[in-house]
């Protein structure tokens, strides 16, 4: 296990490297930057200042963007490596000390979201898959077959018109309501929950119907197998038999989908933040990458390599796990 676990890093670690090449490679080869807009910006609000090309080649010197793109790559991850990710060209101040003031806020977001979907999408799930082709059945795959469908930014705008313009239960956006700083402990948290309500409805139902389906076709064939009969017919109890032999033997593919989980969420958390203006990770990121920001958006795309890497190498440690025949091999 251990050789393997190093291996595994290893493979991880060229994974993140070469996906950080090219996210800086693409960066670089975007017809508008950050550069070009600071330097039409100033050349239009400054009398006197010096003309448009004179004070790009001195912004891009000061930027490092005068070197090629495989210098300045290997620039920015001699830095990377010791820690140093730059200063955030959009937001002022070093990237890490932004991304610690706003990734608890999105931490918040996908934690509850995740628990809403495994709540929901594995019973159903298991339901479906215990009544097929009945009524429930058809309800839960209509369901699952829903969530897949619909887009993110379709399904925010209808919760917004139904329950913030139509019925005026909840705030359009932001996190906190306009008194937030006037209530008691207890208040800030009932007000933030509010708040939390249609971003954790729009970002669950990204994943909600791929895992209830995924966990209905898993249960499907468990169901069917051999050892199954054979527990009903020693005359087991059907919640044992689903609880305690079927079930354990469905995780074992569901393990695989569910590292994905976490790190889709947060890529499907910069829709849904900007969306409901949350200062997540999502929407700073978000921002960052529209006005050209290199160092922050850097850091959020090796940020996003590097957790769906731990994703998988915890699936692989769950399999042991789930699974004893992993151990053994």
């Amino acid at each position: 296990m251990v050789k393997f676990l190093i291996r595994r890093i290893l493979l991880g670690l060229m994974i993140v490297f070469f996906g950080a090449l090219i996210v800086y490679a693409v960066i670089r080869f975007l017809p508008s930057s950050f550069v070009e807009k600071q330097a039409r910006m100033l050349v239009t609000n400054i009398p006197g200042a010096p003309r448009y090309q004179d004070l790009l080649a001195q912004l891009n010197a000061l930027y490092g963007m005068d070197r090629s793109i495989i210098e300045g790559f290997f620039a920015w991850a001699g830095n990377a490596i010791q820690g140093n990710f730059g200063d955030s060209w959009l937001y002022g101040g070093t990237v890490i000390s932004k991304f610690k003031d706003v990734i608890w806020y999105s931490v918040i977001l996908n934690t509850i979201t995740l628990f809403v979907e495994l709540i929901v999408s594995i019973p159903l799930g298991i339901l479906a898959a215990r009544k097929q082709y009945s009524k429930t059945d058809y309800f839960v795959t209509v369901f699952a077959l829903f969530g897949l469908s619909i887009p993110s930014f379709f399904l925010a705008t209808l919760l917004k018109y139904i329950l913030s313009i139509k019925l005026g239960l909840l705030d359009l956006y932001g996190l906190v309501g306009r008194y937030y700083d006037q209530f008691n402990i207890w208040d800030k948290i009932g007000d933030m929950g509010s708040h939390m309500i249609m971003p954790v409805i729009t970002l669950a139902m990204l994943s909600i119907g791929g895992l209830m389906r995924y966990t209905r076709t898993n249960m499907l064939e468990v169901l069917n197998s051999d050892y199954i009969r054979t527990a009903r017919a020693k005359g087991l109890s059907e919640r044992i038999v689903i609880n305690r032999h079927a079930f354990r033997n469905t995780l074992i593919p569901l393990v695989t989908y569910m590292s994905y989980l976490l790190p889709s969420m947060f890529v499907g958390s910069m829709i849904t933040e900007t969306l409901f203006q949350i200062p997540g990770i999502g929407y700073i990121a978000f921002n960052a990458i529209v006005a050209g920001d290199i160092p922050f958006t850097m850091f959020y795309s090796v940020f996003l390599i590097l957790l769906t890497q731990v994703s998988l190498i915890v699936a692989d440690i769950m399999y042991a796990v789930v699974d004893p025949r992993v151990r053994i091999n």
